[in-house]
């Protein structure tokens, strides 16, 4: 076994292949285990309910309403310190204005920003608007990866090293850092998927330096594309989904990584790069990636667009896996939460026809509203379902990013340049209240062993 070339080597050698498979079975856990000592896996209980581990003042996700004493399905509603997201994006739709900001403002600082307080607000993100000298070059540049969430967390891990006041987790030194990393998480997305496209796809090296002046939606169209031109409804659109994906409770699994992590007193950069890790995770921020796949086959494979039937039984083989990626699941259908509707899906529905006409794909929009309609109905035939199953915010969220011509390569990081501000909200939170730290508890199941000498073992 050649240990010299073991990090770079791509392959597995048959030493790893035997040794997994003895990893394996020494971690199986019987599934009949789980049910026997009353754990909630995945910190939810059989029904998907998930189990109470703290309080939270920044958002709130209604997905049931209790009738006769019981609870049932209800339409999704999210809202954000008390406020119905709904009618935050209407009122800035109204104004004409982004909102985006005003958002981040009101998570932040549970208040809705007047006129002037929002201008010196966007005027401070506006401030921190910027990268370390030379940092584009002597680490972005520097072994770009393939992947953009990977460069996404390196690079805040670096910013460590930038910072005189790192480990000061006093309020104020850390919601200077949530706010310089909220106005550079732009930046460092867009400038890395550049250094990879260049370098890894041999493409035009292109870097735009940021505009104080500019949103953070109009700051990533501006600085992705090469000629930085973009439409108010592209910009706005965009801004859209940027509120939708902000925040979304202190469940998720990346915003609870950031309350764990948070509870060990660590430094912020440490924080967020390991709430980038989860939201990574396809089951979490990748989600979106496999609708827009998913739809490609679904084109390739249904001659007739409009046909309902020819549509319900592909998607009868996708569900039985025998079709897509074989893995059974309708992506962009369903909800850990949500059961009739997520209210995020159906807000950004609202806007897509718009977009979809500039573009000119209303007919690939009726055909992800057709499998919207059909999809929930071949699930619950087929599946035991103990609440109602919906679109949620990935089903359109692609589409949407596909129409704006954004690389995929980038559809998680926009999720994260959003919700780093719910993020950075939470651990403002965990540390406003210096709660204990984070320790769920985990059963020890495996036996009592007599040490064995080595010459007597198997």
């Amino acid at each position: 076994m050649d240990l010299g070339k073991g990090f770079y080597y791509s392959d597995n050698t048959p030493e790893i292949v035997e040794l997994s498979k003895l990893s394996k079975e020494a971690d199986i856990i019987e599934n009949d285990l789980f049910i026997k000592y009353d754990v909630k896996r995945g910190l939810r209980d059989l029904n998907g309910k998930g189990v109470l581990t703290g309080l939270t003042r920044i958002s709130e996700i209604i997905a049931k309403k209790v009738v006769d004493g019981k609870e049932e399905p209800a339409d999704g509603e999210l809202y954000f310190r008390g406020y119905d997201v709904h009618q935050l994006i209407d009122a800035a739709v109204r104004k004409n204005r982004f909102s985006f900001e005003e958002c981040t403002y009101l998570l932040l600082f549970d208040k809705l920003p007047t006129g002037k307080e929002l201008f010196e607000f966007e005027k401070l993100l506006g401030y921190y608007k910027c990268l370390p000298p030379t940092f584009v070059r002597d680490v972005i540049m520097k072994a770009p990866s393939r992947d953009m969430m990977n460069t996404l967390a390196r690079s805040v891990l670096t910013l460590y090293s930038y910072d005189d006041l790192a480990d000061d987790v006093s309020l104020a030194n850390v919601l200077r850092q949530s706010l310089q990393l909220i106005s550079m998480f732009p930046l460092l997305s867009i400038y890395g998927y550049h250094a990879y496209n260049h370098y890894h796809e041999g493409n035009s090296l292109i870097i735009h330096p940021p505009k104080e002046e500019l949103g953070a939606a109009e700051t990533i169209l501006y600085l992705l594309r090469p000629d930085s031109k973009y439409t108010e409804l592209e910009a706005k659109l965009l801004d859209i989904c940027l509120v939708l994906h902000m925040e979304h409770g202190g469940g998720n699994n990346s915003s609870f990584t950031t309350h764990v992590v948070s509870s060990s007193m660590t430094d912020t950069y440490s924080v967020i790069a390991a709430a980038i890790g989860s939201l990574k995770g396809p089951r979490h921020g990748g989600a979106n990636i496999k609708v827009v796949h998913m739809f490609d086959d679904i084109e390739a494979h249904v001659k007739d667009w409009e046909d309902e039937a020819e549509v319900k039984a592909y998607l009868d083989k996708i569900l039985n896996k025998q079709a897509f990626d074989k893995s059974g699941l309708i992506y962009g259908i369903g909800h850990a939460i949500y059961s009739k509707s997520d209210p995020r899906a159906v807000i950004l529905k609202s806007f897509v026809e718009k977009l979809a006409v500039e573009k000119g794909r209303e007919k690939e929009l009726a055909l992800y509203k057709l499998v919207e309609k059909l999809a929930p109905q071949i699930i619950s035939g087929e599946r035991t379902m103990y609440k109602g199953v919906s679109a949620n915010v990935d089903f359109y969220s692609g589409f949407v990013y596909r129409m704006l011509d954004l690389p995929e390569e980038l559809y998680p990081t926009i999720f994260a340049m959003a919700r780093i501000v719910g993020w950075s909200a939470h651990r403002m939170e965990e540390l406003a209240n210096n709660g204990k730290i984070i320790r769920p508890a985990y059963m020890a199941i495996e036996p009592r062993k007599e040490y064995i000498e080595m010459d007597k073992r198997d």
